[in-house]
């Protein structure tokens, strides 16, 4: 049995729970916006107009890829693996856990129109629960964890002092397990996952799990979400 099927299996399982139950027929935990970080304006005046990226894990990249998809000033989102070697960046094998990867999404963004701030703010209130470790939802294992891949110094210092932030503010009833790791390489991921969420939204595991992650964006983030999403075969198509 594949890994995607196995995810569609957990996916079914949950779901005939949840009818017997009685129970809603979403995963995602009501959602609440969370403070932007303190550190937010001084990210959100950029000197230069040229694009920024940050790699973001918070469970399955297909949910991840889906919401910033659906964010303005999002330019691009494209699922991957962060955290291992490039030989092991393959989804068969990330999929045991033991290759050090995360399924990961690159975002990249205009920081005229949204700061890196406000991405995380995204991230950390509708994007996955940053107090499960090493899981999500009906998946668990490292490549699942929660992690922000950062590439600059201020990038880092932004992540930790936000963490700190909510963590005393105790925005959450358990702390926060978000790992801030180096960004050492990103490698996208077979083509058949990326754009997953918009290719395949009545999927069962989609359905239960991601959909309801776009909805709620749509709703606490009414200002930031668009539409159609910005999708990457349609940057293929372009070039």
């Amino acid at each position: 049995m594949t890994h995607t099927s196995r995810r569609l299996v957990a996916a079914l399982g949950v779901l005939t729970l949840a009818t017997f139950a009685g129970a809603s027929s979403r995963a995602v935990a009501e959602p609440f916006i969370i403070p932007l970080p303190k550190t937010d304006a001084a990210v959100s005046s950029p000197t230069s107009g040229e694009p920024k990226s940050i790699v973001l894990a918070g469970g399955c990249f297909w949910g991840v890829q889906g919401v910033y998809q659906h964010t303005k000033g999002v330019i691009q989102a494209v699922s991957g693996y962060a955290g291992g070697a490039a030989d092991s960046a393959r989804y068969d094998t990330v999929s045991t856990g033991s290759t050090g990867h995360a399924e990961a999404v690159k975002i990249t963004y205009d920081p005229k129109q949204i700061s890196l701030g406000k991405i995380l703010q995204i991230y950390f209130s509708v994007v996955h629960d940053p107090t499960q470790l090493n899981r999500q939802g009906p998946d668990s294992g490292t490549q699942y964890r929660s992690a922000i891949f950062t590439s600059q110094p201020a990038e880092e210092k932004i992540a930790r002092d936000y963490i700190a932030e909510l963590d005393t503010a105790k925005i959450y009833k358990k702390p926060i397990v978000t790992r801030i790791e180096p960004m050492n390489g990103f490698y996208p991921a077979e083509n058949y996952h990326q754009d997953y969420l918009t290719l395949h939204p009545n999927q069962p595991y989609i359905a239960y799990n991601d959909i309801p992650k776009v909805d709620n964006l749509k709703k606490l983030f009414a200002a930031d979400y668009r539409d159609k999403p910005v999708l990457v075969r349609d940057a293929k198509a372009a070039h």
